[in-house]
């Protein structure tokens, strides 16, 4: 969700998130390292594909073949096809949010 709202430069998408991965357990530093993606050092090779198949499902609706190969090392069939569609979904909210100007809420705003 974060790599879609970076990617996509959707600030509404991407602030929300970021509350939501703290209060998942990821470090500020983790998040920060989303913006930077699947290059950035410190990600384990399951990481690294995961955020290489949002890039890859953004910029050209398919997962390159050595991505796909990295993700089945790691995930079983049901986490790939939900990796797939979570990504479908979060760039069809994306698309949504900034084409109608959807503000942050209140509690987001710096």
């Amino acid at each position: 969700m974060l790599r879609v709202a970076c990617v996509r430069r959707c600030t509404y998408e991407w602030e929300q998130h970021v509350v939501l991965a703290g209060d998942a357990g990821l470090s500020s530093d983790e998040i920060a390292r989303v913006a930077d993606g699947p290059d950035a050092p410190g990600w384990s090779p399951l990481e690294r594909a995961m955020l290489a198949a949002v890039d890859e499902l953004v910029r050209d609706a398919t997962v390159a073949d050595d991505t796909w190969a990295a993700l089945a090392a790691g995930l079983d069939e049901q986490q790939l096809l939900d990796l797939v569609f979570t990504v479908g979904a979060y760039e069809v909210l994306a698309m949504a949010f900034r084409s109608l100007g959807v503000e942050l809420d209140d509690d987001l705003r710096k």
